[in-house]
């Protein structure tokens, strides 16, 4: 009967530290989700879900890739310590959604690849695939900076 008493206890804990990273993972979403909105003309809700534009929907589904990522990473880095875990599932997530939009801005100015103009298009654009892999590649390198 202890044993039960102890697997209950454990699964409880497991659920609410589950729970708790899932939260913080979808704050993180939500922040990135925005940054992105920030980034492009229009409101980006409605640029994806009535103009349907694949362009918004390829970089904003490669950003939240991207965190997840790390978000996964962070957890598995924090070895079972909830509360380290959680702050660092924070400060990492929010490292790398700065480094996503730092990356956005140079290759607007650098390499003259707006996400601005992109999501005017209607059409996939070549330029939207590089930012999405961009997006995925900086949420990797983090990712393993973390672990």
């Amino acid at each position: 009967m202890d044993t039960d008493v102890t697997l209950l206890e454990t699964l409880m804990r497991g659920a609410g530290a589950i729970a708790a990273y899932a939260a913080v993972g979808l704050v993180l979403m939500i922040v990135g989700f925005y940054v992105i909105d920030w980034a492009t003309p229009g409101k980006l809700s409605e640029v994806i879900r009535t103009q349907r534009n694949p362009n918004a929907t390829l970089l904003t589904t490669s950003a939240l890739g991207a965190i997840g990522l790390i978000v996964a990473a962070s957890i598995w880095a924090s070895g079972g310590r909830l509360t380290e875990g959680l702050a660092a599932t924070a400060v990492f997530g929010l490292v790398g959604i700065i480094v996503q939009t730092v990356a956005m801005l140079v290759f607007d100015k650098i390499v003259g690849v707006s996400v601005r103009d992109l999501v005017k298009e209607q059409e996939l654009q070549p330029g939207a695939r590089l930012l999405a892999v961009t997006h995925l590649a900086i949420g990797l390198i983090t990712a393993v900076a973390v672990i």
